[in-house]
């Protein structure tokens, strides 16, 4: 068993797929008409058929107050693997990223959290 597709919830599709890929350097794998929405997902361009990231949108009623409660209380909705926190985190900065957690060490993991612009908290992490 593996992974094969997880997902974040967004509040519009092309300012995630552009903030997925032209800012955090995804490539859109799929893109299926589903009447108002799409079936809209990204993957990394270092493994085009690992795991998809599915840029679900935030209609159903649960989700707007869950995203809040999480960011409310600092909690990413997904963590994503970088060889180096402290380049992606100057990298991304130039780009207008707006963090709300600086790089930070924790053992053998450094974190960093950024606000994706589609109502989430996203989480950098490199492991030593």
């Amino acid at each position: 068993m593996r992974i094969h597709l997880t997902s974040v919830f967004v509040d519009d599709q092309d300012k995630a797929l552009r903030f997925y890929t032209e800012v955090l350097g995804f490539v859109k794998k799929n893109e299926v008409p589903l009447g108002q929405d799409r079936w809209l997902t990204v993957v990394s361009p270092d493994d085009l058929d690992g795991t998809e990231l599915l840029l679900e949108p935030d209609s159903h009623p649960a989700v707007k107050p869950y995203q809040q409660a999480l960011a409310e209380d600092g909690i990413p909705a997904a963590s994503f693997a970088v060889d180096d926190v402290a380049a992606e985190f100057k990298r991304l900065g130039d780009l207008g990223v707006q963090f709300t957690q600086a790089p930070l060490a924790m053992g053998p993991v450094t974190t960093a959290v950024l606000d994706d612009t589609c109502g989430n908290l996203i989480q950098i992490a490199q492991h030593k």
